[in-house]
């Protein structure tokens, strides 16, 4: 069977688009800043997340917010082999 949709490499992305991702929720419960900053991290390019991470902030929304096993987006993005760029950016915002 063919696939419904193609996978989009290198879109790009408007402000409008990056700002969308603050209207995103959590579905399990879990901290909405946590959610959002985690979902824009999986779905951004390092200089479409910078961009969404000074709205975040600009929305006064928590930099440090944990998921429920207790570890912040910093920590998960540090553990991945091509986060340095995200990690860089969130340190920037105060992320500790």
């Amino acid at each position: 069977m063919k696939k419904d949709k193609e996978k989009v490499i290198d879109e790009v992305w408007t402000e409008d688009h990056v700002r969308s991702f603050l209207n995103v929720r959590s579905y399990d419960g879990s901290n909405e800043d946590f959610h959002m900053l985690l979902k824009a991290y999986q779905s951004m390019r390092a200089s479409d997340f910078e961009l969404f991470v000074g709205m975040f902030r600009e929305q006064g929304r928590d930099i440090n917010a944990s998921g429920s096993d207790g570890r912040n987006v910093l920590t998960i993005v540090s553990e991945h082999r091509h986060g340095g760029d995200y990690a860089d950016i969130l340190r920037q915002a105060g992320a500790e």
